[in-house]
């Protein structure tokens, strides 16, 4: 079931369909369905995936085939707000991740973290844990940085299934985590969701953009500066792409 069959509106925005959402919806979302959303996957789409997804048919899929692309972005939601849409409100996957985390003690939630590097799990799994005392944290994994062989990935999904976890959080990055996860819906027991650089955020690597900038969708520009010589190319493109694409043009 995707978004639509959830009777949940959808923002078109260059050919991927937006969750049309605000935080409390998301979460009350989640709270009700996440047993019947067990196998399945939820994007945390931002300006780089989804003008990725446009250039890209088959990462496109990806996206629309999920159960939620929920607009990490703000430009997203701007967006979404013009077209029509005046609840939709942007849902950074930290925010949801550290919300859903916060809930977990009450909802009895076990989570599994797949992805970055075994020294980020680590500082993260401490820091959640003396954050929200009592996180049933079900199993981590970093998987090398090559494709998995046939064994090593049946053995992965073995030891995640194993491990009961009610929420899969992925960390391997746009648009690999996204592709990862469509690969495997329905061979895991748990909502699969794409959290890109959250686990970096959470294991302190990282810091967050001011309230003040994200408010402004400036938590592009705080990334930049953080890490000029990776992203300047990257969002170059992918910002400019986006102004003409979907708010000039319409698209």
């Amino acid at each position: 079931m995707k978004a639509g069959e959830w009777q949940i509106p959808t923002c078109s925005i260059m050919g991927v369909n937006i969750a049309a959402i605000d935080m409390q919806q998301l979460l009350d979302f989640t709270h009700k369905h996440v047993k019947e959303l067990s196998g399945r996957y939820i994007c945390v789409s931002n300006v780089h995936t989804t003008v990725t997804a446009y250039d890209d048919e088959s990462y496109r899929a990806v996206q629309n085939n999920a159960v939620l692309a929920i607009p990490d972005g703000g430009p997203l939601s701007s967006v979404g707000r013009k077209r029509g849409f005046p609840a939709m409100q942007r849902t950074t996957g930290p925010e949801y991740m550290e919300k859903i985390l916060t809930a977990s003690a009450e909802y009895g939630y076990r989570h599994y973290f797949y992805g970055s590097t075994d020294e980020t799990l680590r500082l993260m799994c401490e820091k959640l844990c003396e954050r929200y005392p009592g996180l049933q944290i079900a199993g981590t994994y970093s998987p090398p940085f090559r494709p998995l062989t046939a064994e090593e990935d049946a053995a992965a999904i073995s030891r995640i299934n194993d491990a009961q976890a009610d929420f899969v959080w992925v960390g391997l990055g746009a648009p690999k985590q996204e592709r990862w996860m469509a690969q495997h819906e329905g061979q895991l027991h748990g909502l699969m969701v794409g959290v890109g650089a959250g686990f970096d955020y959470f294991a302190g690597n990282i810091k967050r953009a001011p309230q003040w900038m994200q408010r402004c969708n400036l938590e592009w520009l705080y990334r930049l500066l953080q890490d000029p010589k990776r992203l300047f190319k990257r969002y170059l493109y992918t910002n400019v792409k986006f102004i003409w694409k979907a708010c000039i043009k319409g698209e």
